[in-house]
């Protein structure tokens, strides 16, 4: 298909010249794979990430890198690209996948300066807006604006009943096309992001509670309210990067 430019048959030979390395894997093979890859590259290179959660991550990088068998010179900085879609396969490559889109970086207060400086003008230079924040701040916003969103659209798509599927149209072929990812690399993201997945689902449980009472009480204002505070809130969201996947 073209998708790869240049093969090589091991790490070693992969990263022995490379300046950035970026790892792209289920969110549980990550530390692993940082930490093969970094015993093989040159001094100076940056190694950073594309997972969807931050804080085990770059905790257990963090924790190899004060070993003493971490190379000198080479560094760790997370981040997390908030475009795709549900789609998987060099078929669905798109070459402007970043272009316009938000990349989260996730320093500590051990990650240099210059680190930093280096991952961001590696994301900013395949077109993306990027933004700072700590890898536990990124995990408690992800958990509401990401990974419940996609629990929730696997409950709606697991609870429709078979026999009604024909007559699905847009607005459940919307509410449910995250739901068609990939349920090995969401069930490690959802365990890796665990509590503060638990907490956004209390949230939402409580609101969820809300319209049950308003539909209970076949309350027209109350349910009107909900709806038009919804419909406020979706209508704000499309920043400047457009809405994430």
């Amino acid at each position: 298909m073209g998708a790869i430019t240049r093969a090589a048959p091991d790490v070693r030979s992969a990263v022995a010249a490379a300046q950035v390395v970026v790892v792209c894997a289920p969110v549980g093979a990550i530390v692993e794979q940082v930490r093969q890859i970094a015993q093989q590259c040159p001094p100076g290179t940056l190694i950073t990430d594309a997972g969807s959660t931050k804080a085990e991550i770059v905790a257990a990088i963090e924790q190899l890198e004060r070993q003493k068998s971490w190379p000198a010179g080479v560094t760790f900085v997370g981040a997390h690209p908030l475009a795709g879609n549900d789609k998987r396969g060099p078929q669905h490559a798109d070459a402007s996948l970043f272009a316009g889109r938000l990349v989260v970086i996730t320093p500590t207060a051990s990650t240099s300066a210059q680190a930093v400086r280096q991952a961001t003008d590696f994301w900013q230079s395949l077109g993306a807006i990027t933004r700072e924040m700590s890898p536990d701040e990124h995990d408690r916003a992800l958990a509401m604006t990401s990974h419940l969103p996609h629990l929730i659209a696997a409950c709606v798509a697991g609870a429709t009943p078979a026999e009604f599927l024909p007559l699905t149209a847009s607005g459940w072929q919307d509410s449910t096309r995250i739901a068609g990812g990939d349920p090995a690399m969401w069930r490690q993201i959802m365990l890796a992001n665990r509590e503060h997945l638990l907490t956004a689902f209390d949230g939402f449980s409580g609101n969820l509670e809300a319209w049950r009472r308003a539909l209970e009480s076949a309350d027209g204002p109350a349910l009107e309210h909900l709806l038009a505070e919804a419909k406020r809130v979706r209508d704000s969201a499309n920043g400047p990067a457009g809405p994430a996947s």
